[in-house]
C-alpha cells in the first residue's frame, strides 16, 4: 500500500511543481481526498450499499467541492488540480493518469429529459490514459476520449476525440493536424504555446 501511495504522490509531483513533499499533499490537496473518499464510496457501491457509498461521496463534495459519483470507474493517479466544482457523473470511466483541473464536468448531455430510460445506460465520459482536461472543460454524453488527447480550457466536447487530439472552442474542434504519433507530454491546462 504505501508503494502505491509513493507511487500517486510521483505521478502528482511529475505534473505540479507546488507538489514538494508527500504530507504537503495528502494533508492539502482536495483532489487527493476526493479520490480517497471515492475508493471507500466505489467500494461500498459494489458491495450494493449504494446510500451509503452516496452518503460519503456528498460528505467528499462537503469537504472538497469535487463531486465523484462512487459508481464510476476511475484508474490509477488521478490527479485532480485544484478542484473545485469538478463533477465526474456515474457512469464515466477514468483511464490511467489522467489530469483534470477545476470546473471540469463529465457529464450527461439531458439528465432531465425522458430519465427513466436513462438508467443503466452509458451516458457519460470516457477517458482514456494520459488525458489533460483544463479547467472549466465540460465533456458531454457516451463520448470517448482517446489516449493523450488535450482538452483546452472550457472547451464543450459533445464528439468523440481521436489519440493525441488537441479539442478547443465551443463546440470543441480538434486543432491537432498533421503528426501520427501523439505529445506525451505534460501540458497544464492541457494546451500551450510552443
Amino acid at each position: 500500500m504505501f508503494d502505491q501511495l509513493k507511487k500517486y504522490f510521483e505521478s502528482i509531483k511529475s505534473r505540479d511543481p507546488a507538489a514538494t513533499s508527500l504530507l504537503l499533499v495528502l494533508l492539502t490537496y482536495p483532489g487527493v481526498k476526493a479520490v480517497f473518499f471515492y475508493r471507500i464510496a466505489n467500494f461500498i457501491w459494489e458491495l450494493n450499499l449504494k446510500i451509503l457509498a452516496r452518503m460519503i461521496s456528498q460528505l467528499a463534495r462537503f469537504l472538497t467541492g469535487i463531486e465523484i459519483h462512487p459508481a464510476a470507474k476511475i484508474g490509477k493517479n488521478l490527479f485532480i488540480d485544484h478542484g473545485m466544482g469538478v463533477v465526474i457523473g456515474e457512469t464515466a470511466q477514468i483511464g490511467d493518469n489522467v489530469t483534470l483541473y477545476h470546473g471540469v464536468t463529465l457529464g450527461g448531455i439531458s439528465p432531465a429529459i425522458k430519465s427513466s430510460e436513462q438508467v443503466g445506460i452509458k451516458r457519460h465520459p470516457t477517458l482514456e490514459n494520459d488525458v489533460i482536461v483544463g479547467s472549466g472543460a465540460q465533456i458531454l454524453g457516451p463520448v470517448i476520449v482517446k489516449n493523450c488527447a488535450r482538452i483546452g480550457s472550457n472547451a464543450v466536447v459533445t464528439k468523440d476525440v481521436p489519440r493525441g487530439g488537441i479539442m478547443v472552442g465551443i463546440p470543441a474542434k480538434n486543432i491537432k493536424t498533421g503528426t501520427k504519433k501523439p505529445d506525451t507530454s505534460f501540458a497544464p491546462y492541457a494546451v500551450t504555446k510552443k
